[in-house]
């Protein structure tokens, strides 16, 4: 069994050790596994089955992680990403009034894109297309918006006549709720390894005991079946002028993160040649991309690589052995649903503030000092949370970006992909 480890996934090679993958996955999934709560609690706001929802994530992340490990052999968890199912949920889905079904259609065909960009060589041109702050940006942007979703799902803001939002009422739910929040941050600061899913844990039993969530009717069962909305997704209906920004906005959040982050566990796990290339990078963008279809055929939103696997890579892991380990422990938690499905949108809603926390910190890497950099940042960040639109932020970014680029005349600056995009942005906010 070790040889047939050892030739597949060359831990030896890689200076690492069945154990150290072991012990790497399962820091992994402790530290991740909150997803198998968050995602079904904000797709069910679509009307999908939540029950389903739940047997969906744990299997579509499962499949997103063995990819990682089969295709790429990383130590790179893939599942459904946070942002992007807000983004499905609250913009696509109750923002255009577009029904769940279309919605999967557009994750398929921009996982579609995605795969066949890779195949061609030209998510290079693209990638390198993409100016790094309005990609910085768009991760900042999303951390706002998602936050904002969180506050709302908590009900410490809630909807306002006067002034569109305001505090809410402090009930007893919100209070449980910002007890969540504050065990996640208490969690994190003492670096405790799944501190978002202990604090869900721990919130939820608080809630049981105030009789504020009802008891579960088992602890284990067979998993629900994922009849109500597996293979629904409408491709076909997917193909009108109003969705092409989502299907762009999914492809470029996808692949721009995914870049960015395969790249840095690259480094980490030692899959950095001799001039600074991560090896079989488009690997794992196969696998990457395949997951996000192979979800949408599920019935969830975009499956993307998770920060949280760096945490598996600092105890030890660096091939795909630990990403096995993640994919089958997901596939165990199934046969717990029956405690997954007793947690309320109010104890899940403080995960979106926590990762929205994490996703705003990349603003320290921009340059407000220079206004040509400063003015689409800063549109592109503001205008996500305010229009509840990903691809509304987005736009304005890349149109700003490339006005204040021709006014200061650094027309070197704008590639011809980048017009085009402003071009197609652009159209997209008048035509939308």
């Amino acid at each position: 069994m070790t040889n047939i480890l050892e030739k597949i996934f060359k831990i030896s090679e890689r200076n690492s050790s069945i154990k150290q993958e072991v012990l790497g996955g399962i820091a992994t999934f402790v530290t991740m596994s909150y997803i198998i709560f968050v995602n079904p609690a904000i797709l069910s706001s679509t009307g999908m089955d939540k029950n389903a929802l739940i047997t969906v994530t744990c299997i579509a992340t499962a499949i997103g992680t063995l990819l990682s490990a089969f295709v790429a052999n990383m130590p790179i968890a893939l599942a459904p990403a946070m942002g992007l199912n807000a983004f499905f949920t609250y913009s696509i889905v109750k923002g255009q009034n577009i029904p769940w079904e279309i919605a999967l259609g557009v994750v398929f065909l921009s996982g579609l894109f995605y795969l066949i960009l890779t195949v061609t060589g030209i998510r290079k041109s693209i990638a390198t297309a993409i100016p790094l702050p309005i990609g910085l940006a768009a991760s900042v942007g999303i951390g706002l918006f998602i936050t904002f979703i969180g506050l709302r799902g908590m009900n410490v803001i809630v909807a306002n006549p006067a002034t569109l939002v305001a505090l809410g009422k402090f009930t007893p739910e919100v209070c449980l709720s910002l007890v969540c929040l504050f065990l996640m941050v208490f969690f994190d600061a003492k670096k405790i390894q799944g501190g978002i899913l202990f604090s869900i844990l721990i919130t939820t039993i608080l809630g049981l005991g105030f009789g504020m969530v009802e008891f579960p009717t088992a602890f284990l069962s067979m998993p629900p079946s994922i009849a109500p909305i597996a293979m629904k997704l409408d491709i076909l209906g997917a193909f009108q002028w109003t969705l092409a920004g989502a299907i762009f906005s999914f492809l470029f959040i996808d692949l721009f993160n995914s870049l960015a982050f395969i790249i840095a566990c690259g480094k980490a796990v030692g899959l950095e040649d001799s001039e600074g290339r991560i090896k079989d990078i488009d690997k794992m963008l196969y696998a990457d991309s395949i997951a996000t279809m192979s979800g949408a055929l599920l019935g969830t939103s975009t499956i993307s690589t998770f920060s949280e696997s760096t945490v598996g890579i600092a105890a030890g892991a660096k091939t795909g052995l630990s990403s096995v380990v993640i994919g089958l422990l997901f596939i165990l938690a199934l046969f717990f649903t029956p405690i997954v499905t007793i947690v309320p949108l109010f104890i899940a809603s403080p995960a979106l503030v926590m990762v929205g926390v994490y996703m705003f910190r990349n603003i320290v890497h921009m340059d407000f000092t220079d206004m040509k950099i400063a003015v689409p940042s800063f549109l592109t960040i503001v205008l996500m949370p305010l229009s509840y639109n990903i691809v509304i932020g987005l736009s304005f970014g890349f149109i700003s970006y490339i006005v204040m680029h021709v006014i200061a005349k650094e027309y070197h600056k704008i590639s011809p992909i980048l017009w085009i995009i402003g071009i197609l942005s652009i159209a997209f906010l008048v035509l939308a």
